[in-house]
């Protein structure tokens, strides 16, 4: 195969703090039948990293038991969803001219086949990820990104940030001419959404706070409101005929206080829990207006492939906020749990850190 038998990894040992992020030399993966390797140039960081490592997702019917993304994590586990990288071999029955292309991976583990197919794993959670040198993944989860623009960074931001946002706004029908509500809209996912409805052509109303503000309203953001202050109020300022979609990765207290803000047909889709999972509200202020709370979970593969299709043409252009090698990680790690940068964070596999 002519690659390396070891390779360089981080994988967590269990759940816990960044004290159970573990540097290993571990065996390079071996592309199966339908697989390639790809070399790993650039692995992003998502609030998922951070949940699953301290198993902060509970279960059904048991909401704090510690669990990964969708149920127990096999230890260890490299983690990592977001990779870009090149393919350098290749599995059983898959095109040898794929060697050589950079590519971006498809971090989703699907319940179907077909374009409509639901997230049900995650790469990273519920199989190894991209805190390595080389990871494998399905042929047919590998996107060929070699003609775009973008860096591998910039790429590497894309899968679930990107993939969640398009998914929302999928999910949540935004159309042209639309008023979207966007929360969290400084970190990856928000901005994603930002940059996304916009070129959609909605009018974008974002939420932030402080010095973010400025970076939201440089990503396109039509108006911000503080999140400091009277955010409902602030939002009937600014949009005093009412928000279309919510694009919302907070939930917590902001559903019950936006959803009267919502149009006649409105749409709040959620697709986070920053601001609390424990959520009440005015259920007359559902069904009398005819509006839908919609849960959204990343993305399914004709959202992927449509996202694919704005990297090649370098329609977004995802923000970095820093960079580390793959043996600082859990200094990564701690750097975006603080959620003080603009943007996303990644690492460096091929790049070591000091001695």
């Amino acid at each position: 195969m002519g690659e390396p038998q070891v390779m360089r990894a981080v994988r967590i040992t269990g759940h816990g703090g960044p004290e159970v992020l573990e540097p290993a030399k571990v065996p390079t993966p071996v592309p199966g039948a339908g697989e390639v390797l790809v070399r790993v140039g650039a692995v992003a960081l998502n609030n998922t990293d951070l949940w699953t490592r301290e198993g902060a997702y509970g279960r059904p019917g048991d909401p704090d038991a510690k669990s990964g993304w969708r149920g127990p994590i096999d230890f260890p586990r490299i983690q990592g969803a977001d990779v870009a990288g090149r393919v350098v071999a290749v599995g059983a029955g898959v095109p040898g001219g794929l060697v050589g292309r950079r590519v971006v991976v498809d971090p989703a583990i699907y319940d179907s086949e077909g374009p409509d197919a639901n997230p049900v794993g995650l790469m990273g959670s519920e199989r190894d990820g991209g805190y390595a040198e080389y990871v494998t993944a399905p042929a047919e989860r590998v996107h060929d990104v070699t003609e775009s623009p973008l860096t591998d960074d910039q790429l590497a931001t894309l899968p679930t940030a990107y993939g969640t946002a398009l998914g929302m706004i999928e999910r949540g029908r935004l159309r042209q001419g639309e008023t979207a509500l966007v929360s969290g809209a400084s970190g990856g996912v928000g901005l994603a959404l930002v940059q996304i409805a916009r070129a959609r052509g909605a009018r974008v109303l974002a939420i932030s706070s402080g010095p973010k503000i400025d970076a939201v309203r440089a990503a396109g953001a039509h108006a911000v409101v503080d999140r400091a202050g009277d955010v409902a109020g602030q939002i009937r300022a600014a949009a005093p005929e009412g928000i279309d979609v919510a694009l919302d990765v907070v939930a917590g207290e902001l559903v019950n206080e936006g959803l009267p803000l919502l149009r006649e047909g409105g749409r709040w889709v959620i697709a986070g829990a920053l601001g609390g999972y424990g959520v009440s509200f005015d259920v007359r202020r559902l069904y009398l207006h005819n509006a839908q709370v919609i849960g959204s979970a990343m993305h399914t593969p004709r959202h992927f492939a449509l996202l694919m299709d704005l990297a090649r043409r370098a329609e977004v252009r995802p923000v970095i906020a820093a960079a580390f090698p793959l043996d600082r990680a859990a200094e990564a790690q701690d750097e975006l749990s603080r959620r003080e940068h603009v943007g996303k964070i990644v690492l460096h596999p091929g790049a070591a850190g000091p001695a």
